[in-house]
């Protein structure tokens, strides 16, 4: 007799809940798609680039939404993320380096790279941490970053799925949107968070989500498949 896929809730926005989707099929889950997070592209003018030794990106979608404001690809670029270098090469920019982390690996990777000089940073209406912070812990020398907001991510009004084994978490921001569909609707379900800040809305409601070992979404999956044993994520 067969057994019924694992149902996995994809909590994070379109069109990145699609490609996951496609991910956890190919594992042998079943994917739930109800993004609690919706993303909107904002037409902020840019700024002359000229003066920019660098863009940084901490988001694939900071890099479509900037994509499509300018046709500017001649800067170097520095991506928090192997995801967001990639989305960085597929709209056009040539020099890509990514930092295959967080927040905190992007700016010491800038830090190893650039001095005396500004960076540009198209990114989220809410960033997701203190960019200028983190450089100045990185070591940078005397490095200025201009922010460019050029989207913003929206609650939406998903509910819970009536049934569901697990969920994955890909942000901060939908940490928090799910920590307000309260404690009974995940009590049951293997949580997993791509981060600590991912996690931590959730932790606060006395739930115990699962961790990814580096912020990236294989080893979210990764996780997931320890927790709910199916084929290994593929990369």
């Amino acid at each position: 007799m067969s057994v019924a896929p694992k149902r996995v809730w994809i909590t994070r926005a379109e069109p990145g809940a699609a490609r996951t989707a496609a991910r956890l099929r190919d594992m042998g889950f079943e994917p739930i798609v109800a993004p609690l997070l919706a993303i909107e592209n904002l037409t902020p003018p840019v700024p002359d680039l000229a003066p920019f030794a660098a863009l940084a990106f901490t988001s694939v979608n900071g890099v479509s939404a900037f994509a499509a404001l300018t046709p500017g690809r001649d800067l170097p670029v520095f991506a928090v993320g192997d995801a967001t270098a990639q989305a960085a090469h597929d709209a056009g920019f040539a020099d890509v380096r990514s930092a295959a982390g967080d927040l905190h690996a992007l700016a010491r990777l800038i830090a190893g790279a650039v001095a005396n000089a500004d960076v540009l940073v198209p990114q989220a209406e809410t960033p997701a941490g203190d960019f200028t912070a983190a450089l100045a812990a990185a070591g940078a020398r005397n490095v200025s970053i201009q922010s460019l907001t050029v989207y913003r991510a929206i609650e939406t009004s998903a509910a819970a799925p009536a049934l569901f084994d697990a969920s994955l978490i890909h942000s901060p921001r939908a940490g928090h949107a799910l920590a307000k569909r309260g404690h009974n609707a995940l009590a049951h379900a293997v949580l997993a968070c791509i981060s600590p800040a991912a996690a931590a809305p959730l932790i606060g409601l006395g739930l115990t989500p699962v961790v990814a070992k580096s912020p990236d979404e294989t080893s979210l999956l990764t996780i997931l498949n320890a927790a709910l044993g199916k084929r290994d994520p593929a990369v």
